[in-house]
């Protein structure tokens, strides 16, 4: 064959960098290989199969099945324990009314109107600030007017101790 550089025979031939060399019988590895196009690669090796992708998101939402009803659990936890926390204040917050001024508050405006809570706090159990509110006269007091003796939630829905929230 003839040489490209210099155009006489030489009995050597070179071929494109991608691929082999050959000289005088022996074979050696190109320096860098040839990217083809995509065009030349087979649709097996560009992707993932249809039955790869099924099994990918059957096991997803089996995972996901499994973690919805602990997640659950977990916000009624923390709705419940906040209830707990409101409950508590307002009751305290209405005996410190009543000690403070000798009579119990009219309403649960009142405790906010007189500075005792910022604002009526709001019903975990049904996202609203519509509580129940009992009224009643304290023996303790000596004025006999009624007032809001005590505060429950408005909700009917049964707590994890089996006791329905209006009843806490």
């Amino acid at each position: 064959m003839k040489n490209i550089a210099t155009g006489k025979g030489s009995g050597e031939r070179i071929v494109d960098s991608g691929e082999c060399q050959e000289k005088a019988g022996t074979l050696r590895r190109p320096f860098f290989t040839i990217h083809y196009p995509l065009s030349t690669i087979h649709y097996k090796q560009r992707g993932f199969t249809l039955l790869e992708l099924v099994i990918v998101i059957t096991i997803m939402i089996v995972l996901l099945l499994a973690i919805a009803p602990m997640y659950n659990r977990s916000v009624d936890i923390a709705r419940e324990a906040t209830l707990r926390a409101d409950l508590m204040e307002m009751r305290k917050t209405i005996d410190r009314y009543t000690a403070d001024k000798g009579e119990m508050p009219p309403s649960l405006q009142s405790l906010v109107e007189a500075g005792y809570l910022r604002e009526i706090p709001v019903d975990p159990m049904t996202d609203q600030a519509d509580w129940y509110v009992e009224m009643g006269n304290d023996a303790t007091v000596s004025k006999t007017a009624n007032g809001v003796k005590d505060v429950r939630s408005s909700s009917g829905e049964t707590g994890s101790d089996g006791r329905s929230y209006n009843e806490w």
